[in-house]
């Protein structure tokens, strides 16, 4: 993925496995996730390409703990000095305390853990420079994952950001609830988070997978027309009925599956 402006002093410079997406917030840099520690040269060098340095990343703010978010974090806050956050409830995730990085079942061991400087709560400010972000807690991918939403101009107009952190069906699966003895109370949280964002106004929807909000084609329209396809209320109201709906698939094939072995087991 090549980095670009998606709006005023908000930038992609993430790549098509994990979002990551920077604020200039005129003093210092905000970066939305890290991303696969794999994959940290190339958005090192995309920050570097739209004209950034990245000694200037001050903030690096986690939707959740997974690994393909929060990977390249240890080896750029040794680099650069910059503050972590995360949800509080994901600490353990980051620090090793709990091996649920999701980094085994991507293939990979996570061997760059680290320990958050700030540990986030539901309704936390993050304010830096010209920018302030709103927390809000909303578990269910993960037991911390946090929603992000602040304002973006372009010294003319303002308009609201918003990305919710992390709606990924895996990790709610009954599968992977049973292999590691979670609750399946996640599911609940999950759904309760959705309707709560529902009260959010957001303008220009980020996803922190390019799959969760069209990031590619969105892009590709931007440079092909004249205007500015990620400006568009009706996106994130969307995307939260849809995230709701993946999740009652989920469950309906789960029961189907279960009621199936269950008439097999009887037939014999």
């Amino acid at each position: 993925m090549p980095p670009f402006r998606i709006f005023g002093n908000l930038y992609f410079v993430g790549t098509h496995p994990a979002s990551s997406h920077l604020i200039d917030t005129g003093d210092g840099l905000i970066l939305l996730d890290s991303g696969y520690p794999q994959t940290l040269y190339l958005v090192l060098e995309n920050i570097r390409t739209l004209g950034f340095s990245p000694c200037d990343l001050k903030y690096i703010i986690h939707s959740h703990g997974h690994y393909d978010h929060l990977g390249a974090t240890r080896a750029l806050v040794e680099l650069t000095g910059a503050k972590t956050f995360i949800g509080r409830q994901d600490a353990a995730y980051a620090n090793g305390k709990l091996d649920l990085t999701w980094a085994r079942e991507l293939g990979h061991e996570y061997y760059e853990q680290f320990e958050p400087d700030v540990l986030l709560e539901d309704g936390d400010r993050i304010s830096r420079g010209n920018t302030e972000v709103l927390c809000l807690h909303t578990p269910g991918h993960t037991p911390g994952t946090m929603s992000y939403f602040f304002p973006v101009s372009d010294g003319i107009h303002i308009y609201r950001a918003g990305m919710h952190g992390g709606v990924g069906t895996n990790s709610m699966s009954k599968e992977f609830l049973d292999r590691y003895g979670l609750s399946y109370d996640c599911r609940k949280q999950f759904l309760d988070g959705l309707d709560r964002l529902k009260q959010e106004k957001v303008d220009i929807f980020i996803g922190n997978h390019v799959w969760n909000n069209d990031t590619r084609g969105k892009y590709e329209r931007m440079r092909e027309q004249s205007y500015n396809s990620f400006i568009n209320e009706n996106d994130w109201l969307e995307f939260l009925k849809k995230s709701s709906d993946q999740l009652f698939a989920m469950i309906e094939k789960e029961e189907t599956e279960c009621e199936n072995i269950s008439n097999s087991g009887n037939r014999r």
